[in-house]
């Protein structure tokens, strides 16, 4: 097979900061190589300087042997190399059509020529067997069929070398098959493709070839045929994984977090639970269950119109956040780029935004113990950063959740309440997270915790309540949690499927669960 694409020694500093440290990688047309890292390894930089959207500091890249032109996309769009980004740049207002022929429309006589585009959108998404009207307005449709057409796009354009930066990051277990589809079509057509994941399965799924970077090094480049995962992870991390779940410490006897009877505005019947100093307490459902919006409504986030939570026995006026934070409540929503963080802003600036009340005197910000403050909480969870001044949108995924976590601990937090921990986050950064709330257990927090991620549930809850419609409808002990039917047995409760209760004795444990890797999702 011929080569198509070269990345030959590249180079790339920002700020001073190494990201890529010669990296050298050939793409052979009509294959997949999955692209594998922790966030912040140079995955994305590596794929942006190949499309010519950022410029190397040294190095070249070779498409079909000539050299593309550093920093300059229009030139690699002619080449044939286009990337498909984790952000869309799809116009949601337009039509399917329009987004595939925006800047090399139809005309006839000088005017649009719509039925001519309607026709060959219709043809080209055909060809992939893809089920998605041209008239349809982007933005109305999921976003697994908005990264397709924006793939088939890429390949209207003649592309031969395709990037992919994590195309499933965003989209439902039942859109990654038509991905797949549309990927196994082009690579028949010859295409090369990159495709960074996190997903296990996606490189085993689909890849060739797979290629591992960590700290802006090359350290795995070989067949997947002879590469275990173990290898990969090995690769990523620079360690053998070992137990992804550090031990956790008994919980305590002392009831932190009290709720009572809350009522969920759009929820079934209310909810009630207790939480004990130390203990960490799943909430396991499908998606949809109303976990998220539990998580909400008793951080004071979400209307509630009834019932009582209290935090160490002083109740906490409900529908109010501020009170909430006052009381020693802490919350990391599910959505850290839109609800957690704002990453235009500096580290320092984010890390204030919960306590500016103590870091402020007269409206004015307080220096030299603001600064100290946030310092030391961002240490204490091994913050990766050139520095409290940088943006936290320049971060790694997992490193923004650690300033979203870390900047509660400037004050003092008996509750802290957890949404989807580790989505988004790469297995050495989730294994880095764990340790942190593991931590923060011992310490005497109460931790509520929502996850989709099946394995989170089982590796690091003390007990776990079952959700389903907005309600409890099953509470799992740690004798529970550790039975080798506990999967089926939380899907069965969280669809309201019949199940006859376990009879067999737990299985012999040395205190963890069975962590494959599954998610429980819709």
């Amino acid at each position: 097979m011929a080569n198509v694409l070269e990345c030959l020694d590249l180079h790339k500093s920002f700020g001073g900061v190494p990201v890529l440290k010669g990296i050298s990688v050939t793409l052979e047309e009509g294959t997949v190589t999955a692209l594998a890292g922790e966030n912040g390894a140079g995955k994305s930089t590596m794929m942006k300087i190949a499309a010519g959207q950022y410029r190397a500091d040294s190095g070249d890249v070779l498409v079909r042997g000539k050299q593309l032109g550093a920093g300059n996309m229009q030139a690699a769009h002619r080449m044939g190399v286009a990337i498909v980004p984790q952000e869309l740049a799809s116009i949601d207002d337009m039509t399917v059509y329009e987004n595939l022929y925006v800047g090399k429309e139809s005309r006839r006589a000088g005017l649009l020529d719509r039925r001519t585009m309607i026709r060959n959108a219709h043809e080209a998404l055909r060809e992939f067997e893809v089920d998605i009207p041209p008239t349809a307005r982007m933005g109305s449709l999921p976003v697994g069929k908005r990264q397709i057409v924006e793939i088939v796009k890429a390949a209207q354009t003649g592309a031969r070398v395709l990037l992919l930066d994590e195309p499933t990051s965003a989209i439902s277990e039942r859109e990654v098959e038509g991905l797949y589809h549309v990927v196994r079509r082009l690579r028949s057509q010859g295409v090369a493709m990159v495709y960074t994941t996190h997903k296990m399965e996606e490189i085993r799924a689909l890849a060739d070839r797979i290629v591992v970077l960590r700290d802006g090094n090359l350290v795995l480049d070989q067949s997947m045929e002879v590469t275990t995962d173990e290898d990969i992870v090995t690769a990523m991390i620079g360690r053998e994984l070992g137990n992804l779940f550090p031990d956790s410490s008994p919980a305590g006897e002392e009831v932190v977090l009290a709720v009572d009877g809350l009522q969920v505005v759009g929820a079934g019947s209310p909810v009630g639970f207790e939480v004990r100093s130390g203990e960490i307490l799943g909430l396991a459902g499908l998606v949809g269950a109303g976990r998220s919006e539990l998580l909400e409504a008793i951080f004071g986030v979400r209307a509630t119109t009834a019932g009582t939570v209290r935090v160490a026995g002083r109740e906490v006026p409900r529908n109010r956040p501020k009170k909430a934070i006052s009381h020693g409540m802490a919350f990391v929503p599910e959505d850290r780029k839109h609800a957690g963080t704002i990453l235009g802003m500096s580290i320092l600036d984010n890390a204030s935004l919960p306590r500016l009340r103590a870091f402020s005197t007269a409206g004015w910000l307080k220096g030299r113990s603001r600064t100290d403050a946030i310092s030391k909480a961002m240490k204490a969870v091994r913050l990766r950063s050139r520095g409290l001044t940088q943006e936290v949108g320049t971060l790694s995924g997992g490193n923004q959740q650690k300033v979203v976590l870390a900047r509660w601990l400037t004050g003092k937090v008996d509750v802290l309440l957890l949404d989807e921990p580790t989505r988004g986050v790469d297995v050495g950064a989730r294994s880095e997270i764990y340790r942190i709330i593991t931590d923060l257990a011992a310490s005497g927090m109460a931790v509520v915790m929502a996850s989709s991620d099946m394995p989170e549930i089982l590796g690091l809850s003390h007990r776990a309540l079952v959700m389903k419609g907005g309600e409890i409808v099953a509470e799992l002990d740690r004798a529970d949690l550790q039975r080798d039917d506990v999967q089926a047995r939380i899907f069965s409760l969280a669809a309201g499927l019949d199940m006859p209760q376990p009879s067999t004795p737990p299985a012999p444990s040395d205190g963890r669960a069975d962590h494959r890797d599954e998610e429980l999702s819709e």
